[in-house]
Order: C-alpha cells, then structure tokens, then sequence
C-alpha cells in the first residue's frame, strides 16, 4: 500500500513538535538550574546570520501548517510575538490541536493540487506532493535540527531521542 500525503505529513508533524515541545521543557529546566536568563537563550543563533532559537520555533510551526494548506483548511493565526518558552509552547500545541482536527479525506489525494504560497514578498505556485516533499518538510526538519542544535550548543543535555519525540526511559 503507499504511503498517503497525510501519513506523511500529519503524524510526522505532530511526533517532531511533540519533540520540540520536549526541548523547550528541557531547556527552561535548564535555565532555572544555571540561572540563565531565557531571552539569552531565545535569542541564541548559530552564527550572526542565521535566526535565533524563537525564530526557529516559529519556522517549525509554520511549516507544519502546510498540512492544513493541503487540505484547504483555514490556518491558526499567531501573533508572532513569542517571548517565553512557553509562548512558544503554546504555538506548538495549537499547531498539534490544529493539525490533529485534519481528517485524512482532507489531505490525500492532492498530490496534484495546485497551490499558491507567499514566498519572499510574492506568489509561488506547487502542486500539492512537491509542496510538502520537496518544500514543507525539509524546511519543518531544517528548522525543528536547527533549534535542536542552538540548544546543543548553548549546553542543554537533550539528545536524538528528545529531538524524536520518543519517551525518555524510566
């Protein structure tokens, strides 16, 4: 049997932000520990260029709503204004609720579908697979990878199965 559009795209979404939400808990753990202020680590980037910690967060959510663009579902608002770790984790579970109430009927089957996103200031148009494929879950991992290692980086102890959103053993 192949794998459906919402197979790959729903359940994966929902187990990563699951995982990012994870890191986040980890990570405000660890900053009342060291007493380290949140916004430092919120605004930790990588290198000068690249977006910050929040930024990333935001990024994630985002392109898991591609899901719900698929399925031409009317998509969560967000303010974008997050400034605390569980600001940012309230973006994450209304992403999971959102992406959760999405029925398979919704998804599959628009391989072909034509849609249209705002890319840089102007219209880019896909069909339905490539979006997701070849656009919304490379950035989704991109960014949930980068987050992941800004977190690495500024020394939170998480590891690959924090990032995979798998239980943490007993």
């Amino acid at each position: 049997m192949p794998l459906s559009m919402y197979q790959a795209s729903v359940p994966v979404f929902v187990q990563f932000l699951g995982g990012l939400a994870g890191l986040l808990d980890r990570t405000k753990a660890y900053a009342e520990a060291r007493k380290v202020e949140p916004s430092v680590l919120l605004q930790t980037r990588l290198f000068p260029d690249m977006f910050p910690l929040v930024r990333q967060v935001r990024s994630a959510t985002d392109h898991a709503l591609t899901a719900g663009r698929i399925a031409g579902a009317e998509l969560p608002k967000f303010s974008d204004n997050e400034a605390s770790f569980d600001d940012l984790k309230e973006r994450i579970a209304k992403t999971i609720d959102f992406l959760k109430s999405l029925k398979p009927a919704q998804i599959d089957g628009t391989e072909e579908k034509d849609i249209t996103i705002q890319l840089g200031g102007g219209p880019r148009a896909f069909k339905g697979q490539s979006l997701l494929l070849s656009f919304a879950m490379p950035n989704f991992f991109f960014h949930t990878t980068t987050a992941y290692n800004i977190l690495r980086h500024c020394g939170v102890e998480i590891g690959k199965r924090d990032f995979m959103g798998a239980p943490r053993p007993a």
